[in-house]
Formats: C-alpha cells, structure tokens, sequence
C-alpha cells in the first residue's frame, strides 16, 4: 500500500479558498444583521451564538457541495457566490417571518434565534441538493 499526496496542492488550495468564502460570508452577515453578534456572543449571548453559528452552518453546507463538484477554483466560487446569495436572500425572510428579530436577539431569546439557525440550516441544505453538475 502506498501514500500518495499528490492531491495535497489541490487540498490545501480549495481549504484555503474555502475557508476565504466563509470569511467573506462572515463579514457580511455581520454586517447586514442590525445587532453586534460578536459582541453580543463576548458578553454570553446565546442567542447571538446560536443564530450566527446556524447561518455559517447553512452557507457551509453548499460550500461543501461547491467544493466537491467543482471543475475549477472560479467554478467553485461561483456556486459559493449563489449559495451566499440565497442565504442572504432567506436571513432576510426570517426577519419577515420573525418580527423584531434583532431585538430579539440582542434580548437573548432563544427561539428566535434557534428559528433562524434552522431556517439557515434548512437553506443550505436545500442549496447544496440543488447544485448540480
């Protein structure tokens, strides 16, 4: 039996790419939510952590699918830009569906902050089962 690590460049690039796509998702999210997650999960916001971590959970589900599909490193981008986009596009039903989220959140309330987690999670997955070659 022989190791090969031939495929490692290839590895490191897509995890290096990959991990750069979550970045990026991250600081928008965080942008476009009207609360601080961050500081809020600093002073032990549950809430904060449970919402923010569903919506990387949800976008790196398709990224998931990106990167084991993908024929090239731009395919793969691309595929994480639209998943990106449909995240975006949910985070901002779920404040439709879930009035005064923010607010919510920054009160530490839970169930808003699992509701969204789930709505996240469900969108990802969905994306991820949509992407085809």
């Amino acid at each position: 039996m022989t190791i090969s690590m031939a495929g490692l460049p290839a590895f490191l690039l897509y995890f290096c790419v990959g991990s750069a796509l979550i970045a990026g998702f991250a600081v928008i999210y965080l942008r476009l939510t009207a609360h601080d997650e961050i500081a809020l999960i600093r002073a032990g916001n549950l809430s904060a952590a449970v919402a923010f971590g569903g919506n990387l959970a949800g976008f790196s589900i398709p990224l998931e699918k990106a990167i084991a599909q993908a024929s090239s490193i731009p395919d793969c981008v691309l595929w994480a830009v639209a998943a990106m986009l449909i995240q975006f596009a949910v985070y901002g039903l779920a404040r439709l569906l879930i009035p005064e989220l923010s607010k919510k959140i920054e009160e530490d309330k839970l169930p808003s902050a699992a509701m969204l987690a789930v709505i996240a999670v469900i969108s990802g997955t969905l994306a991820a089962a949509s992407m085809t070659i």
